[in-house]
């Protein structure tokens, strides 16, 4: 019988005796060796649920029930024992690398003083397991690189760094919170490839919070639903993705954006002959050395248009230059060669009067709405602003241009007085996108819009910008590292390489047949939504889901 690593039996975690709960009653087990998924949109309780695990629940919270860690009890022991068992019995493996590690401090450093917390150790052995543990997770030259900064890592050898200074002490159970959220789909097959040979080879126990449902998919053995804090469901993945029980459930794989199959027949159809809203010629930007660095070409003769009513989506590796891109169609970068037009005016020759101009048809939406939004102002003052700045609107109008701006992106006029705090992460991306078409903009530049939400809150959203292209008609440039959400927006695709345009081409003709090898790999990478048809893709030869016991 498999030893179980994790059992939390009955919890229950509230702010407040008189509040309502953010877990209730929650039950799951993990064994050695097992891969569990906990999914569920934010605020669904699976952090917390992480959190307490580990004793790490913020001030104000209570947890009550039981969570046993190979035996040892967690709920109400002492911060000291906590201390003892967090690394060695169970350790996190957080989302964000580069919060997670300290920017002016070697990795190699890093990871030795996580060693020497574990006990006495020396300085040569503490370097020399640092460089076994980048061994480990197979960082390039360990021996060279132990010594480098964060910054001088990539994304992804970050990531696997933060997974080594989970794995110095040892632990039975890594929790891994959204751990390849930030990553390229390139980055994060070979991070689940990582986490897998780790389970593989040392038995690691993991439990694997996450909103990508292609990532339990292609990992998890096991998926645990959560809705407010309570288990709704609880299957093996293959039963889950085939025949869930319950609704809340099928709506959450019902919002999964999917990527065509393959099989499909795709017809080319000739180029719009309409006059393009943005058009770039041989565009080139190159980054001036400074700081000891050299300069940096983000990029090499880039050509493409836009016109009104459509969406090109440009995908690609993170230093592609698809935000590099983006900046310059706003006229915030500035180009080293080349034309960037819209609306037949020059950005790159514009006086900075008339810049002012023509960006008042150029809208922005941000990654995160949260950071775009000022938290001390109204939702009105937010979505107002771009039509004060410009002269558009004031007192009456200006509140009823707020209105229908509401209107339009389906939120209560009433939210107009509320602050971007007392709002969900969808329902901030509604307000950014309220703000950037307050003027009625020819251009919109979508940087990243869903990456920052739930996969049922970023299905409404596509949804609804669907329904504002219609209404507003204007040309937008979608950048997304998310391929499935670009195959659903984008009329047309731009592939980016290193600063330079792969392949470019309708979306269903690039994503169904793609010619550049380069494009054939991003595609590769996305883990697919269903786990008999991924693990098949990842492994030719394995065995049918069905046999996993």
């Amino acid at each position: 019988m498999t030893q179980t690593i994790l059992d939390i039996e009955n919890l229950t975690i509230r702010f407040g005796p008189d509040t309502d709960p953010v877990v209730t009653e929650l039950d799951l087990a993990v064994g050695a060796g097992e891969i569990v998924a906990l999914v569920g949109e934010s605020g669904s309780g699976k952090s917390m649920t992480a959190k307490a695990v580990l004793g790490l629940l913020p001030d104000g919270a209570a947890a009550t029930g039981s969570v046993r860690l190979g035996g040892d009890e967690i709920v109400g022991t002492t911060e000291a024992d906590l201390a003892r068992l967090r690394g060695t019995r169970a350790a996190m493996v957080f989302q964000e690398p580069q919060t997670a590690l300290n920017p002016v401090q070697k990795v190699g450093w890093q990871i030795a003083q996580a060693l020497k917390a574990r006990g006495r150790i020396s300085r040569a052995d503490a370097r020399a397991q640092a460089v076994e543990l980048l061994r480990l997770v197979e960082i390039p030259d360990p021996e060279l690189r132990v010594d480098w900064y964060p910054h001088q890592l990539s994304g992804g050898q970050k990531q696997r760094v933060v997974i080594a200074l989970a794995l110095s002490g040892n632990p039975d159970l890594l929790i891994a919170d959204e751990p390849t959220t930030a990553l390229d789909v390139t980055v994060q097959a070979e991070i689940l490839t990582l986490l897998r040979s780790l389970r593989d080879e040392r038995g690691t126990a993991i439990l694997l919070i996450t909103h990508n449902m292609g990532v339990v998919a292609d990992i998890a053995e096991r998926v645990a639903v959560l809705r407010r804090g309570k288990l709704v469901e609880e299957r093996a993945v293959h039963d889950l993705f085939t025949a869930p029980r319950e609704r809340y459930t099928r709506q959450l794989l019902a919002a999964v954006p999917r990527l065509p199959d393959g099989n499909v027949e795709v017809a080319e159809v000739a180029a719009s002959a309409k006059t393009p809203v943005l058009s770039i010629r041989d565009l080139d930007v190159v980054y001036p050395a400074r700081l000891g660095n050299k300069e940096f070409h983000a990029l090499h003769s880039v050509s493409l248009d836009v016109a009104a009513g459509e969406v090109l989506g440009l995908v690609g590796e993170s230093g592609s230059g698809k935000t590099t891109l983006g900046r310059a169609a706003l006229g915030v970068v500035t180009a080293t060669s080349g034309a960037v037009t819209v609306d037949g005016v020059d950005l790159t020759t514009v006086s900075a009067r008339e810049l002012r101009a023509v960006r008042r048809g150029v809208s922005l939406v941000h990654q995160d709405p949260a950071a775009s939004l000022d938290p001390r102002r109204s939702i009105a003052d937010s979505i107002g602003e771009p039509l004060v700045v410009h002269r558009a609107a004031s007192g009456a109008l200006l509140r009823t241009r707020v209105e229908e701006l509401l209107d339009s992106v389906r939120l209560p006029r009433a939210f107009a007085d509320r602050r971007p705090s007392e709002l969900s992460g969808g329902q901030r991306q509604r307000v950014a996108l309220a703000r950037a078409l307050a003027l009625a903009p020819r251009l919109l530049v979508a940087d990243e819009p869903t990456s920052a939400l739930d996969v049922s809150v970023q299905a409404e959203v596509l949804d609804l910008f669907a329904d504002l292209r219609q209404e507003y008609r204007f040309a937008c440039l979608f950048i997304s590292h998310d391929l499935a959400v670009v195959h659903q927006v984008a009329d047309r695709v731009a592939v980016l390489r290193r600063g330079e345009v792969v392949e470019t081409g309708l979306t269903a003709t690039v994503f169904g047949k793609p010619r550049d090898e380069y494009t054939r790999g991003l595609l590769e990478a996305v883990p697919l939504p269903d786990p008999e048809l991924q693990r098949r893709r990842r492994t030719p030869d394995a065995v049918a889901l069905s046999a996993v016991g």
